[in-house]
C-alpha cells in the first residue's frame, strides 16, 4: 500500500519537470496520461539544438491529440490538488474502517446483563 508521503514522493519527479521545463498543469497531466517519463523529458525538449523538434509543449499536445482525439484533458486537476485528493481520499477510507470495526465489535460482544446477577 502506498502512503499518502509516498505517494508525494512518487509525483516529486513531476514537479521537477514542470518546473524544469516550464509545463502548464494540463500539459503534465496530458504526459502523466501518455504514460511519459518525467526523467526522459529532457531529451524530447531539444528544440534549440535540434530545430526539426517541436517544442515540449506542443509536442506533448499533438501526442495527446493522436492518442485521444481532444486538444486536453476534460478537467484540469494540477499536482497539488492530487496529492490533497490522495490524503482526503485515506481519511476517509480510514473513518469507513474504523465505523465498520465498530460495528463488527458490537455485534460480537454478548449482551450485558443488568443487576449482576442471573437467578
Amino acid at each position: 500500500m502506498v502512503t499518502s508521503k509516498q505517494f508525494a514522493v512518487k509525483l516529486q519527479p513531476w514537479f521537477e519537470a514542470r518546473r524544469r521545463f516550464k509545463l502548464s498543469n494540463a500539459h503534465i497531466q496530458m504526459a502523466r496520461e501518455l504514460g511519459m517519463n518525467p526523467k526522459q523529458l529532457g531529451s524530447l525538449d531539444n528544440h534549440r539544438q535540434e530545430r526539426w523538434k517541436a517544442p515540449l509543449p506542443d509536442f506533448i499536445t499533438e501526442c495527446y491529440r493522436k492518442r485521444f482525439g481532444r486538444n486536453g484533458p476534460e478537467q484540469i486537476r494540477s499536482l497539488e490538488e492530487l496529492v490533497e485528493w490522495d490524503k482526503q481520499r485515506r481519511v476517509e477510507k480510514q473513518a469507513r474502517k474504523q465505523t465498520r470495526l465498530e460495528a463488527a465489535g458490537a455485534l460480537s460482544e454478548p449482551p450485558a446483563v443488568a443487576g449482576g446477577s442471573v437467578s
